[in-house]
């Protein structure tokens, strides 16, 4: 595996014919988009932005980056892109775990899937070779079911299953794909894209497979270096030690509870209280922790495993009580009961469904309950009800009852009822963890993220919270005035991390130039952590292009009013609202955008035209 040949062997399936054709990513792509994310965006602009999200024109394709299976530090990952059918975006989301690096060590830089195929099928991938095979024997079976019927065909050992659930077949708007390991591509409804065109799974045999390098005592000594800043004992990364590392995700739910920037009650407030502490990572490691499982090449382990120990869903075993979900299907739903959490997340694994989105659609349904907005015979969701929101995911999963307009996603199924207002969403998708009344440059990042609401756009609770690396205070998360330029920082220091493609939490010790030394080093060429975030915003720039050219034009960068105009309550940020218009100028000026719109003179100066 010669990381330096990253690009040459991408698989383009046709679907409809079965044809499969090996063609290498034009030089020139690898060159300003990198790989994973960047790569992917440009495949999909390729196909047109158009498309219909559903339709057999629409391009699905899982990439690596040209770290993705090496012995760097945090990089098992792929990324699935896509025109999602949730929002009309393009989107990208990115799975951790095993399978990014065996398809590596398969033979393959990237799968590129086109059509629909007329019954179900999966790809079956081993040794350079790539084979559509019938999947009907496993249509219609949930994510766990699945890997368990390809592991019994194909053995354990080396093997790395993704499929679609349920979610997926009947195409749930926010589906997505999930591998043994219960790591999704959790955004964006790829799942959908995946069950439009009938591909049940991907599954992929390959043992082990060592980088070849020209260098290797300079590859050893870059990423020696990027690994010491990981252990440090000052980073929230630091394996046994830092909060990552022992609590997992979960353990910023006290954090941004205590700040007033943890959304509760489908947002109408800004803290949880005391109830807070019930779901977080702290009381789940002291009570149902039992492991700490981890995806190739990282040292951190974040991943939480748990088992259930009382009440209805005793003895269930899963991973992970994220903080994410954790939150979706908590405070944001009046949820203080951590088993039933674990059973929602457990359930969104096995179904095949975004549990950001699933927490979100049935916190609105719960306020649209609350307020008398539902339609004739509808029975509702009450706030915290766990029995209740158990037997909702499944209807919604299976597009069964009042389930089937919730598969439609938060913003569309608000819109049917009549109240797009309560919809806590941006361009269609849901938002996470982060109340932007507590948070400013959370909230920004939301408005401007090319795939929708999303955290991981630009992270910067990392610098509002004090997790990323660095001397000094942790930035003022309530003031608004600096966080344009921050956020473009972030955004595009992630989009390259995205396309390389290495864990987002690697961002909490490495900086640009660990990400320079290490892909420079990896494939023989000059590399600077100027250049890091140059490619960066050529990624970004490309994403918003291919927005502006399926319609999101001017004034679509947008929040939801209850973050704009109703006040936060709670200490912490009391009597605080996000200055969406005020960041947004700066942030335009600082990307040089006019009005959201990417101009021809910047996509000149960036090469992408």
């Amino acid at each position: 595996m010669r990381l330096s040949n990253f690009g040459q062997d991408i698989a383009h399936v046709d679907l409809a014919s079965g044809r499969v054709e090996m063609r290498p990513a034009p030089e020139d792509w690898t060159r300003k988009y990198i790989g994973a994310r960047g790569l992917g965006v440009r495949y999909v602009l390729e196909a047109g932005a158009e498309v219909e999200p559903l339709g057999p024109d629409n391009l699905l394709c899982f990439m690596n980056g040209p770290l993705t299976g090496s012995e760097a530090s945090m990089s098992g990952r792929w990324a699935c892109v896509t025109k999602s059918p949730l929002t009309g975006t393009v989107t990208d989301s990115h799975q951790g775990g095993w399978s990014g690096a065996r398809l590596r060590w398969a033979g393959f830089d990237g799968l590129v899937f086109e059509g629909h195929s007329e019954t179900p099928v999966y790809a079956f991938i081993e040794d350079g070779r790539i084979e559509l095979r019938d999947a009907s024997d496993a249509w219609g079976k949930g994510i766990h079911e699945t890997v368990a019927f390809y592991q019994e065909r194909y053995g354990e050992k080396n093997l790395a299953v993704n499929a679609i659930g349920q979610a997926g077949e009947r195409l749930n708007r926010f589906a997505v794909w999930v591998n043994e390991d219960d790591r999704a591509f959790g955004r964006g409804g790829t799942g959908a894209v995946g069950g439009a065109k009938k591909l049940k799974a991907i599954v992929i045999r390959a043992a082990l497979k060592k980088s070849e390098v020209d260098d290797r005592d300079a590859w050893k000594a870059v990423r020696r270096d990027a690994l010491d800043v990981i252990r440090d004992e000052v980073n929230i990364t630091s394996p046994k030690k830092g909060g990552l590392s022992v609590y997992g995700t979960n353990v910023l739910m006290n954090v941004t509870n205590r700040i007033g920037a943890l959304g509760t009650r489908n947002s109408q407030t800004t803290s949880f209280g005391d109830r807070a502490e019930a779901i977080s990572g702290e009381r789940v490691q002291e009570t149902i922790l039992v492991g700490d499982p981890t995806c190739h090449a990282c040292p951190v382990a974040c991943k939480k495993e748990v088992e259930v120990t009382e009440g209805p869903w005793k003895g269930l075993r899963m991973e992970s009580v994220e903080y994410e979900p954790a939150w979706s299907f908590g405070s944001n739903c009046e949820n203080d009961d951590v088993n039933s959490i674990a059973k929602l997340i457990d359930q969104s694994n096995d179904l095949g469904m975004d549990p950001i989105e699933l927490g979100n659609v049935l916190s609105m349904y719960m306020e649209a309950t609350e307020r008398g907005w539902l339609p004739s015979g509808a029975g509702g969701l009450a706030w915290g009800d766990t029995a209740a929101m158990v037997a909702m995911a499944d209807a919604i999963g299976l597009r069964e009852g009042e389930g089937d307009l919730l598969a439609e996603g938060t913003t569309l199924a608000a819109t049917k009822l009549g109240h797009p207002e309560i919809a806590m969403a941006v361009k269609g998708q849901a938002v996470p963890a982060y109340d932007p009344r507590g948070l400013k440059g959370m909230g920004l990042g939301y408005a401007t993220s090319n795939r929708g609401a999303c955290h991981l756009r630009a992270y910067v609770a990392a610098a509002e919270l004090g997790v990323a690396p660095g001397e000094g205070e942790p930035l003022d998360p309530l003031e608004w005035k600096g966080k344009g330029e921050l956020v473009k920082i972030f955004q595009d220091l992630h989009a390259f991390s995205d396309s390389l493609d290495f864990c987002k939490f690697s961002a909490f010790a490495e900086d640009a130039g660990h990400y320079a030394a290490q892909y420079s080093t990896a494939m023989g060429v000059e590399f600077t952590a100027d250049d890091v975030m140059t490619a960066g915003e050529r990624i970004y720039n490309l994403e918003r292009l291919y927005n502006n050219r399926a319609g999101f034009g001017a004034g679509s960068d947008t929040l939801p009013a209850r973050f704009t105009e109703e006040p936060s309550t709670q200490p912490g940020s009391e009597g605080h609202v996000s200055e969406l218009s005020s960041m947004l100028a700066e942030y335009y000026a600082a990307r040089g955008w006019e009005d959201g719109v990417v101009p021809a003179s910047k996509l000149r100066e960036l090469e992408i035209v």
